[in-house]
């Protein structure tokens, strides 16, 4: 991934008298506060800082389908739900099917809801990070963390978008290989009798 400017300048370095410098400081109610570390930083010369659109761009394609897949799976959950016989003892393997099946939709949709969580947890870290860049411009690390955070970031939304397919394709596949046991958990045996 290309990196990202971020408009937070490096200030040129100071000469120092080699007087200790104080490290007090007044909060605007007036309070003293000590020991405050960093480079105050009331406003950025060059503007705000601006998001990687790439990332961004590959989000709002993924979070939509996110909240999709967690539709789906909730509407297939009640779908199977409306399915389920009275309960009765015995030839229950057909209802055991049906409980499966609404595991697995209930896996998949709080799975896609983790998805979304973590789109959430990378703006929060994203923005962690540059308020550390514009409190110490001159640590280059900081800046090389914003890059790495964000090509895992993109890893992550490819491995996000291959998860969402594979939740589908196993859903289906489970759904239509256990369809008449689903539709139909108990068979009756009139339908034998004949």
């Amino acid at each position: 991934m290309a990196d990202c400017k971020l408009n937070i300048p490096v200030p040129d370095p100071k000469a120092f008298n080699h007087e200790p410098a104080s490290k007090k400081r007044k909060t605007e109610d007036g309070d003293v506060v000590n020991n405050v570390d960093g480079s105050h930083v009331i406003i950025l010369p060059e503007g705000s800082v601006p998001i990687n659109h790439k990332v961004v761009d590959v989000i709002n394609i993924i979070k939509p389908q996110a909240i999709e897949l967690i539709d789906h799976a909730n509407h297939i959950k009640m779908w199977i739900t409306y399915m389920i016989p009275k309960i009765e003892d015995g030839n229950n393997f057909g209802v055991s099917i049906q409980e499966d099946t609404m595991a697995e939709a209930r896996q998949i949709e709080s799975e896609a809801a983790t998805y979304l969580d973590q789109i959430s947890r990378y703006f929060l870290t994203r923005g962690k990070i540059v308020s550390k860049i514009a409190k110490y411009p001159h640590v280059d690390d900081y800046r090389r963390t914003i890059q790495e955070l964000d090509e895992k970031e993109f890893i992550s939304l490819r491995l996000v978008v291959t998860e969402m397919r594979n939740h589908y394709a196993s859903l289906h596949d489970l759904i239509m290989k256990n369809l008449d046991k689903i539709k139909k958990p108990r068979s009756t045996n009139t339908d034998n009798m004949y």
